[in-house]
């Protein structure tokens, strides 16, 4: 039995043969599982320009397949964790202790503990610790973790 197949139908064959091959890709990922992360367990790292502190709290995917991400960082005042960026990803900010100047797709605010941030994916931001006090926030990344 022979199959002779023209290109479109071959074409046609694409979405099936792609969405076949995503689902393998997302299965062989388990979700993150249910977990406490004590602070004091972090693994601390430093970065030696700015002499802030991060600690990975957790990176995985969730039950959807869905890039998770949460890490926390200890900013010095007057120092910056990196220079203005945008990326796929959408992410939040908690902030613990100290202010933050946050700028977001040009404009500028100055948030201090409790206040909470929002960044859409691709909108360009930046952060720089104000204040007296070192800033300690969390970021939780939601997506696909690339730079665009």
């Amino acid at each position: 039995m022979s199959m002779d197949l023209s290109r479109r139908a071959i074409n046609n064959l694409w979405p099936l043969l792609l969405a076949g091959s995503w689902e393998a890709e997302a299965a062989a990922t388990d979700p993150l599982p249910s977990a406490c992360y004590p602070f004091e367990s972090l693994p601390v790292s430093v970065n030696k320009a700015t002499h802030a502190e991060s600690r990975q709290v957790f990176k995985g995917v969730t039950h959807e397949g869905v890039s998770i991400d949460m890490h926390i960082t200890t900013m010095p005042p007057g120092q910056m964790p990196h220079a203005p960026h945008h990326h796929v990803h959408e992410e939040t900010m908690m902030i613990k202790e100290g202010k933050l100047e946050v700028t977001i797709a040009g404009k500028t605010t100055v948030v201090g503990p409790g206040s909470v941030i929002y960044v859409l994916s691709n909108e360009e931001h930046g952060l720089k610790s104000v204040g007296d006090v070192a800033a300690q926030y969390f970021v939780l990344a939601i997506g696909k973790q690339t730079k665009s």
